[in-house]
């Protein structure tokens, strides 16, 4: 871009913040940054500006700017959500496909600041990225690259396995309410109780609960049952093991928080890929069409948004299907049917109300179960289709079964649920962990590559139990190889 373009494109961002505010649009203060390609995708491959080094971002990098590159596929932009909220557009951009995803960005910050699923999001992570990836630096210093980068790889391979509820505060009140919850824990609060309370008459009533800790002292003594680790079924592996791995060294567990805490950075979006870019197709539009473009540009934009929002062949497009259900919303609160309005008590011309409300409260979950409807899966033509021998053949075309096939495809942002069951195992320190199986089995192939790296953070034998062809299966991992038993 020249400066001429340059300063046309701040006029038309001035511009277009005005419109989204008149549409009510909430965002950050925006900070724009123009970047040649290599640096846009050395960003895209990191995922942020400042992050730490591992050469898995290299493997991306090298791959996304080959695509680039052939012309396979473009990155446009790249917005962080943070305050103020930074935008990186790519130099290569014509002026008009530009202003395009200066729009975009507006909506997706406006979805950052309002949606509820980012609302315990730090909104400072470029610094507090630019901090970890220092803190690694120093430990490669202190304990040598290979170590360091060792560890990196177990923790990336199972950073996903993270409980996003336990995060910030409420999450470490939560820990520590699960951590309390035994059956240890609650008798001696029953006896600190009764030592404490003011006496009554009724105090004989509470020696005739069989299970009361505080019956007289003629009762013969019970051995305490060991207390179990975890308590309760745990989620967030990663917190498990920084917790309680036997063999991890204090600045070993720094760098899985770190990952941690990255993680859950980044959870958000993952959860609502589909609403957020649904979002921000849906409002750049809208915003381009306020803005006085000639024929030229009309028809520029027309080709960039209808190559945005171009159906995929084998998978979901989240910009296709995400804007559909948005003005779907909006059309059906806008214009609600005679049974809506007297069943529902829905009144006319409400679609905007309903889709900031929407923005505000859901999740991809919950938005396609609550908001693709019969009529919208057979107008997006929306099918299930597997291989059957040699030949890709569809399998389902009901929609309700099409839907919750989708929807059960971003539970837990589309990964498989892992509980940790037991740190004890066997009474040897073994670690057990469970597959919540819900119909989809895990990738063997991947397991095999996987479970070596949670030995490892652990130090001794890991089992993951699991179901393969409708069997219950035992995999074992002490290091050396992974065995698989039918339990």
């Amino acid at each position: 871009m020249n400066a001429l373009e340059m300063e046309d494109l701040e006029r038309s961002i001035d511009q277009m913040m005005e419109i989204a505010r008149g549409f009510g649009l909430d965002f950050f203060p925006m900070r724009f940054e123009v970047c040649p390609a290599d640096i846009l995708y050395t960003f895209g491959a990191y995922g942020m500006p400042t992050r730490f080094h591992h050469w898995s971002f290299g493997k991306a990098f090298h791959r996304m700017k080959l695509e680039y590159d052939l012309g396979l596929s473009r990155i446009y932009e790249l917005v962080i959500n943070s305050d103020p909220c930074y935008a990186f557009l790519l130099d290569g951009n014509s002026l008009l496909q530009n202003k395009t995803v200066c729009a975009h960005v507006l909506a997706h910050c406006d979805f950052f600041k309002n949606n509820a699923m980012f609302a315990r999001t730090s909104r400072d992570m470029v610094e507090r990225m630019a901090a970890n990836a220092e803190r690694i630096r120093q430990y490669e210093l202190e304990y040598g690259r290979p170590r360091v980068e060792r560890l990196l790889d177990a923790g990336m391979a199972l950073q996903e396995h993270v409980d996003p509820t336990l995060h910030g505060s409420r999450g470490r009140a939560v820990a520590e309410q699960r951590r309390r919850f035994s059956w240890q824990a609650r008798g001696e609060a029953r006896v600190s109780q009764q030592r404490t309370r003011t006496p009554s008459p009724y105090d004989d009533l509470w020696g005739l609960d069989p299970d009361d800790p505080t019956r007289a002292e003629s009762q013969p003594e019970v051995a305490e049952l060991p207390r179990r680790i975890p308590p309760f079924p745990q989620k967030d592996l990663m917190l498990f093991l920084i917790e309680h791995s036997p063999t991890l060294e204090e600045w070993e567990r720094d760098v899985l928080s770190l990952l941690r805490e990255e993680m859950l950075y980044f959870w958000p979006q993952i959860e609502t890929k589909i609403m957020n870019e649904g979002w921000a197709t849906y409002w750049h539009l809208r915003i381009m069409r306020e803005l006085d473009l000639d024929e030229s540009d009309a028809v520029e934009f027309a080709k960039m948004h209808a190559g945005v929002v171009l159906p995929s062949r084998t998978s979901i497009n989240p910009y296709h299907v995400g804007l559909a259900i948005w003005e779907d919303i909006e059309r059906r609160w806008d214009h609600p049917t005679e049974e809506e309005r007297a069943r529902l008590g829905r009144e006319p011309g409400q679609g905007r109300a309903k889709m900031f409300e929407v923005r505000e409260m859901e999740n991809d979950m919950s938005f396609l179960r609550n908001y693709l409807t019969k009529d919208l899966m057979r107008k997006l033509d929306l099918f299930l289709y597997q291989k059957v021998g040699n030949d890709w053949r569809v399998v389902e075309t009901d929609w309700e079964k099409v839907r919750d096939q989708i929807c059960a495809s971003r539970i837990n942002g589309g990964m498989p649920v892992l509980y940790v069951h037991d740190g004890d195992y066997n009474r040897n320190g073994e670690l057990f962990v469970k597959h919540a199986y819900e119909g989809v089995e895990l990738d063997l192939k991947h397991l095999d590559k996987t479970l070596p790296y949670l030995q490892q953070l652990w130090g001794r034998t890991v089992h993951l139990q699991s179901v393969v062809e409708g069997r219950e299966v035992l995999f074992t991992c002490d290091g050396q190889r992974v065995q698989r038993k039918f339990v």
